[in-house]
């Protein structure tokens, strides 16, 4: 009984251009986002998804409509939003890493985000067994899911990052018995 789970992310916001973390603010789309949200859903358009789920923050639910809204169901969920912020959120260099356990001021730990995580997995267990789920979300939520599913500690997920080196592609994948 495994769940299959091609992870995107959202498309370039105008915070990214300016190096800011968005955190939970809405986020603009830039029109490279735009574009790339869209181009997304045309480079995975031979895939098959029986559901895409998205955070329900604003540059991740345009994502994902613009990606994928022709052609499935979208289901936002708020387990799937980015990390919080706090006080921190739209600042430049944050010092992620050093939230791991530690919460943002008047915000959230990456540990917090895992433990959404957790949750969203054993409802997708529960409700989706045997499924393939598309999920259109943000960083801190697929480096929970790196965390979870392959078993290493947030330090090594966030040193193997994708973003570091640019290693962009249309789409992660994890498995979840």
């Amino acid at each position: 009984m495994a769940i299959e789970i091609t992870y995107f992310v959202h498309g370039t916001t105008t915070d990214n251009e300016k190096g800011l973390a968005t955190g939970w603010a809405p986020g603009e789309l830039s029109t490279l986002g735009r574009t790339q949200a869209v181009s997304l859903g045309e480079q995975v358009k031979n895939k098959t998804f029986d559901v895409i789920f998205c955070s329900d923050l604003k540059r991740a639910v345009e994502s994902a409509e613009l990606g994928f809204g022709s052609k499935y169901r979208i289901i936002q969920d708020e387990r799937l939003r980015e990390c919080d912020y706090g006080d921190l959120t739209q600042k430049p260099n944050i010092g992620k890493e050093g939230h791991i356990n530690d919460p943002f001021p008047n915000g959230e730990s990456y540990k917090d985000v895992e433990a959404r995580i957790r949750n969203f997995l054993e409802f997708l267990k529960k409700e989706y067994p045997d499924k393939h789920i598309g999920i259109v979300a943000h960083q801190a939520p697929q480096l929970a899911l790196e965390v979870i599913t392959k078993h290493i500690p947030w330090e090594e997920a966030f040193d193997t990052d994708w973003r570091k080196i640019n290693a962009w592609k249309p789409g992660w994948k994890y498995s979840i018995e």
